[in-house]
């Protein structure tokens, strides 16, 4: 048996996106910056694929600036912005990736200070969070509309608008969000945000940052002028002709995918409440079609993972960037659960080729296990 039911951390790539990178690889070769015609057609390629992601997410074609993937994207918004301007404060959330963990603490070494949003029960973020944003009036605010672990979206129309209204600018990870539900960034009145090819069926290696108009970014290294200064390096042209192509067939299947999806989300929670000691995580508020996050009373998490990988069901006991670690989710403490049930969590993110005949297939290895 083999059940791939670890979509968050990464989805196959699409018969379409490798049939449109293939040409990239040797026959259509050349770089974007060559003046010649294998380089003009390199440089096509590429704004075409910048003209498809950006009808996908709502913005204009000019604001996609492309970097190697959503991690790099995170520190070039955060690290670049934090460079470009004097020492002010920043605010993130309680609940973010830790590659803007990482970015903040590195944005703080730059001189700056700043703010830990906290959140609820459910990882949304609190009115109080509101409140520190007046306190503080942060220069810039961070915060992921979909969580990689719980999948829950976070509501952001007061945010921003509180954001706006003390002079901060707005970045939004939406890596895991793009490509699985809608996502608007005119609509969101964000000013910059961050998505990820691997997570829409594209290839890996590529990602994409989102700045409006009249936001200074400093690079973080130096090189050709590629990305109009932004991201210096040769554009890998092949993942990104990729991400262009996975971002046309998202657009266009997502109301397909998403009724699909979360059919089969349905079911899987109601079959997993039949269990004695299996919470289902935040299950009450919004939350991505594709993903169920688990608590199972009386197993460590990473040791169930195991054995449900043995038996042939690839999952996650959390984020991917994570995986190998023995701490807990700092997302689940900053919920409230306890350190010690933090650890018996397990994350099942349902690709869009899910069926219902594998989830019965699922939960018949799960009986199994955590019977053993």
């Amino acid at each position: 048996m083999n059940l791939y039911l670890d979509c968050n951390a990464t989805t196959p790539t699409a018969t379409e996106v490798v049939g449109a990178m293939e040409p990239f690889w040797s026959e259509r070769m050349g770089n974007p910056s060559s003046s010649h015609r294998h380089g003009r057609a390199a440089k096509y390629a590429v704004e075409v694929a910048r003209t498809q992601i950006s009808s996908l997410i709502n913005c204009e074609v000019k604001q996609i600036y492309f970097t190697a993937n959503g991690t790099e994207a995170n520190h070039i918004a955060l690290q670049g912005y934090a460079k470009a301007h004097k020492q002010q404060v920043i605010a993130f959330s309680a609940t973010e990736h830790p590659s803007i963990l990482s970015a903040v603490s590195m944005v703080e070494e730059l001189g700056w200070s700043s703010v830990k949003m906290p959140v609820d029960e459910n990882g949304i973020l609190q009115e109080s969070a509101l409140e520190l944003l007046e306190e503080y009036k942060p220069a810039l605010v961070t915060v992921m509309l979909a969580n990689n672990e719980t999948g829950v979206v976070q509501p952001m129309n007061k945010l921003i608008a509180t954001a706006h209204k003390v002079g901060a600018l707005v970045h939004i990870d939406a890596s895991q969000a793009a490509g699985k539900i809608e996502v608007d960034y005119r609509a969101l009145k964000a000013d910059m945000m961050t998505i990820s090819a691997h997570k829409l069926y594209g290839p890996k290696g590529v990602g994409v940052l989102v700045i409006s108009p009249s936001i200074e970014i400093a690079p973080l290294m130096g090189g050709g002028g590629q990305e109009r200064g932004v991201r210096a390096g040769t554009e890998n042209v092949p993942a990104i002709v990729g991400f262009g192509a996975a971002a046309e067939l998202a657009q266009s299947s997502l109301e397909s995918n998403v009724e699909h999806i979360l059919n089969c989300r349905k079911v899987l929670e109601q079959k997993l409440r039949q269990f004695d000691g299996v919470e289902i995580v935040a299950e009450d508020v919004e939350r991505l079609p594709n993903t169920v996050m688990i608590l199972v009373d009386g197993f460590d998490g990473e040791t169930l993972l195991m054995r449900l990988d043995q038996a042939g069901a690839a999952l996650s006991s959390g984020s991917a960037c994570q995986a190998g670690k023995t701490e807990p989710s700092h997302l689940l403490i900053a919920m409230g659960i306890s350190p010690a049930r933090a650890k018996t969590s397990l994350r099942i993110s349902l690709c869009r080729d899910i069926t219902l005949e594998q989830i019965d297939s699922f939960i018949t290895l799960f009986r199994a296990q955590i019977k053993l």
